[in-house]
């Protein structure tokens, strides 16, 4: 069917009865100024043969590099079953399941999606689910703001350990809405917060963000700053990276009686990284607040006749019927990555998920070990980590990235551009799929390239007299 299915004697006929001999006729209240002149910036459309090929060209500037990247996004190995399944017609073109007698097979996925997550990160209740990481942090302090009646600041006090994208996209979203973000700075020694240093008064707050690990890769004392959060009458909110929870404390378990809210991104369960996305926020609270919870949850009931069947039990968030008092204004439901998320925790169960965690972890702490042996080469914190490490460079460390570009190596990413305090310092991440030999390509180049700038600097400096 053409997307406009009316013929041109089907309009003639309708603008004839109208009354009026053009479409451009509808619209004449509005005034010349204000309508547009047409798209002049747009090129003419391409055939089929021309944009396949543009696509294949722009496929072709994405090398398979050898990536040591993280920071929010990471490479780790996906079977081929899981995507095989995914796109699926059954569920490749599916959507929110509104109409559950049509819809079973989609919602007894994402229930058992929220059965994974919430055995996962210890907590009650899960959704299913929200746009990426960063706006189910921004989501979840909402949320914070609506469940902490007692607290009337909107003050959200958060760890300046926690990634600064997501911390961007929070204040962007919440600002208008008489929300602040207050940080907590991190001890430079261990790259995260001395718990001796926090205020004994902090005044009213209304939830604290903890991610762990935190942005550097370190693991927080979360339960020491769970049980101060609540001792001062605020919510935690926990960001975490889902694949950690298989090695490290669930936030439900946090302090003494666990965080309040989870959040974070559920990329590394299965999904690519595809060039910047799409990934999916995921979100877990206790349960007595599921009523503030955005998204969608999914339910497990039966039917007059005894049969079992899943249905939308809470959508809180719909606009369509709340509409300003609608706990969530964010429509999009990652309902396809989701899908993907739950076939790779099915095949890879409590085990594989334990295996890729301790394999990330203990390649890691390999890199850290080879690369802390080459001159110039500092690690910077001395704390705890999970897949993630931050090394400082004597040499200008944006050259060293450069030249390991031309090798095809993303050798991490540069935190200076966020914590002036580290600049010159690179961030860099191991995770299963990464070999020994992998390793010692990185630390190898860097070595050389690194003993290549030192010669040039040396080189170029004037002779003292």
């Amino acid at each position: 069917m053409p997307f406009i299915p009316h013929t041109e004697a089907e309009i003639k006929e309708m603008l004839e009865t109208i009354g009026v001999s053009t479409t451009e006729d509808l619209f004449d209240e509005i005034p010349a100024a204000l309508r547009s002149k047409g798209l002049e910036s747009i090129p003419l459309g391409q055939s089929e043969m021309d944009v396949a090929r543009l696509m294949h060209q722009r496929a072709a500037e994405d090398q398979r590099s050898l990536c040591f990247a993280g920071a929010g996004a990471y490479e780790h190995h996906i079977p081929a079953a899981v995507w095989e399944l995914t796109t699926r017609g059954e569920f490749y073109s599916a959507y929110t399941p509104y109409q559950a007698e049509a819809s079973q097979g989609t919602l007894q996925l994402l229930y058992e999606y929220q059965s994974m997550m919430t055995s996962l990160t210890g907590m009650d209740v899960s959704n299913a689910s929200l746009y990426d990481g960063a706006s189910s942090l921004a989501e979840a302090v909402l949320m914070a703001v609506r469940a902490n009646r007692k607290s009337k600041s909107k003050r959200i006090l958060t760890l300046r350990s926690v990634n600064p994208t997501y911390q961007s996209v929070a204040s962007t979203i919440t600002r208008h809405q008489g929300i602040t973000l207050e940080e907590i700075d991190y001890d430079r020694a261990s790259g995260c917060v001395d718990i001796n240093n926090l205020p004994e008064e902090p005044g009213d707050f209304t939830a604290l963000v903890i991610q762990q690990p935190n942005y550097f890769g370190n693991l927080e004392n979360i339960d020491a700053l769970t049980d101060w959060a609540h001792k001062h009458g605020a919510l935690v909110i926990a960001v975490v990276n889902p694949t950690s929870l298989a090695l490290l404390k669930p936030p439900g378990e946090w302090g003494e009686i666990g965080a309040d809210i989870a959040c974070g991104d559920g990329q590394p369960l299965g999904a690519p990284m595809s060039s910047g996305g799409p990934y999916f926020g995921i979100m877990c609270c206790r349960k007595d607040y599921v009523r503030q919870m955005p998204g969608r949850i999914i339910g497990r009931t039966t039917d007059l006749d005894g049969n079992e069947g899943f249905t939308l039990t809470l959508q809180a968030r719909e606009q369509h019927i709340r509409r300003s008092k609608a706990t969530s204004n964010i429509c999009t439901n990652q309902g396809l990555l989701v899908t993907a998320a739950t076939i790779y925790m099915s095949l890879l169960g409590p085990q594989g998920l334990y295996n890729v965690a301790s394999a990330s972890h203990n390649n890691t702490k390999l890199l850290i070990e080879k690369l802390s042996k080459v001159e110039g080469v500092t690690r910077m914190f001395n704390s705890s980590f999970f897949h993630e490490a931050v090394f400082k460079f004597d040499l200008p460390v944006t050259e060293v990235m450069n030249a390991l570009s031309a090798q095809s190596i993303v050798a991490g990413v540069l935190v200076g551009d966020h914590y002036p305090e580290l600049e010159n310092c690179l961030m860099l991440c191991a995770t299963e799929t990464k070999t020994e030999k992998d390793i010692d390509t990185l630390v190898d180049n860097i070595s050389r390239i690194a003993s290549r700038l030192d010669a040039t600097k040396h080189s170029t400096q004037p002779e003292m007299a």
